[in-house]
């Protein structure tokens, strides 16, 4: 048990003996009473039951006393519902509503706020959006709903009826919260809806509303809506993994010559129903049910079947399964005795920082014909720190730069990281190259393969 933790029941232990002091007082005080005046009229029996009622109430009193402080509605912090009691809350109201909404509110700068301004004024930026939002929905009408701290910046609040009926409120809000300060400090609030027409399930419409929440902050507030229930979705896609059912498309990757040099393969799953799952939707799932060993592994044995010898295949796996001993040891196994090539394409946001056993992995697999590729390089800083620590073989530029406008804009940046990459004795790919003009821009900064509509369609021969 840790400290904080022993300390808590010390303290819940020490509080519920002194606020059940003067009870135990007054039965002792009225048993003592009995005993005086009654002394000669008592029976064995009124000892008994006396002895009894000391013990029991003493139990049960320090018990419920002691219990109750662990029961919490309220945030310290935000003074709402704290994120269990709101969940429990919701989920009954779940149950009994036919038509109920769920909308989600960001403070989306909130660790920005922190890091400059305190942590303190972090809090009271957190109070006051909570209070913000009450009195707002108030003014609309909307009184005695669920309102609840959930994480960080984010505030749940449930609704009765269907979410048509407060889109427009939410949209309002959101403009409305452009002037709002606290303490002249700046505070950007957004926020997502969902109802129950999605899914009856909290956990499914909460993980919905997040998702929409981090695509409203990135495009024009549009919605994925899919056509099945998230758990059959959950269920369609484990089905579809481990009964392989794999719809595998390749495309060309060509030299500055463009002749063909390697193939990227890419992956949809398929449900028994012949719905088409995209990566977009099923690496979310498999992340979240922790399935990225057994789908790489799925992945590489369908590969190995479908594809000629003396091909090369570039292949998108979790980093987090090139650590595993598991995938390792498979690969091997079924690498061994082919001549297949193959290139695993990584893209890790969270910096791994056990350099030297991942080089010993990459190493180990090099006998094997594997050759290992950092995506998304010249974009997110793990990929430069793999760059710089890792003896990979390949980078591959982040799509952002594919355009001929973005390549011409950031001609010098892509030099450098080039530049950087041959020093070392690392190839270069870029891939999304639509047009001549591209092409030739990326030839021109030094750029080893390209890939793309210009050169070959996915499934063109």
């Amino acid at each position: 048990m840790l400290l904080p933790e022993i300390k808590e029941r010390e303290y819940r232990f020490k509080l519920a003996l002194r606020i059940g002091l003067p009870i135990f007082a007054l039965i002792i005080a009225f048993i003592s009473h009995t005993l005086i005046t009654n002394y000669n009229n008592l029976q064995t029996s009124f000892y008994i039951e006396a002895l009894v009622l000391m013990t029991v109430s003493i139990y049960f009193i320090l018990y419920l006393i002691y219990n109750g402080f662990s029961v919490k509605i309220t945030d310290d912090v935000t003074k709402t519902f704290t994120r269990e009691y709101l969940y429990d809350f919701l989920n009954k109201e779940l149950k009994s509503k036919k038509e109920y909404t769920l909308i989600l509110i960001s403070i989306d700068n909130l660790a920005d706020i922190n890091k400059l301004y305190g942590i303190k004024n972090g809090d009271k930026v957190l109070r006051e959006v909570s209070q913000w939002v009450a009195k707002y929905l108030k003014s609309e009408g909307i009184e005695n709903f669920p309102l609840g701290h959930i994480k960080g910046g984010e505030f749940l609040i449930g609704l009765e009826g269907n979410k048509e009926k407060y889109k427009t409120l939410l949209e309002l809000m959101c403009l409305k919260s452009n002037d709002f300060t606290v303490d002249d400090i700046e505070v950007k609030i957004s926020g997502a809806i969902i109802d129950t027409s999605y899914s009856k399930e909290l956990d499914y419409l909460i993980e919905k509303l997040f998702e929409l929440l981090e695509k409203n902050k990135n495009s024009k507030n549009e919605e994925i809506v899919e056509d099945l229930n998230p758990s059959e979705i959950e269920s369609a896609i484990i089905a579809a993994i481990h009964k392989k059912r794999l719809d595998l498309s390749y495309q060309k990757v060509f030299d500055k010559e463009k002749k063909s040099f390697f193939k990227e393969c890419f992956v949809k799953l398929y449900s028994e129903q012949n719905k088409r799952f995209y990566p977009k939707l099923y690496l979310k799932v498999i992340s979240k049910l922790g399935l990225g060993i057994t789908f790489d592994i799925t992945v590489l044995e369908s590969v190995l079947e479908n594809v000629k010898e003396d091909e090369i295949i570039a292949l998108n796996i979790f980093p987090t399964s090139l650590r595993n001993e598991k995938f390792l040891s498979r690969t091997k196994e079924l690498l061994t005795n082919k001549k297949t090539n193959i290139m695993f394409v990584l893209s890790e946001m969270e910096y791994y920082s056990y350099t030297e056993r991942y080089n010993t992995i990459i190493h180990s697999l090099r006998s094997y014909g594997v050759k290992i590729i950092i995506d998304r390089v010249a974009s997110i800083h793990t990929s430069f720190l793999y760059l710089r620590e890792l003896d990979i073989d390949m980078i591959r530029y982040d799509t952002y730069y594919s355009s001929y406008e973005k390549l011409e804009k950031n001609r010098d940046i892509l030099l450098g990281f080039n530049t950087m990459a041959h020093e070392k004795g690392i190839q270069s790919w870029i891939k999304n190259i639509e047009d001549e003009a591209s092409f030739r821009v990326a030839k021109e900064i030094g750029i080893d393969y390209f890939q793309g509509k210009y050169l070959s369609k996915i499934g063109e021969d």
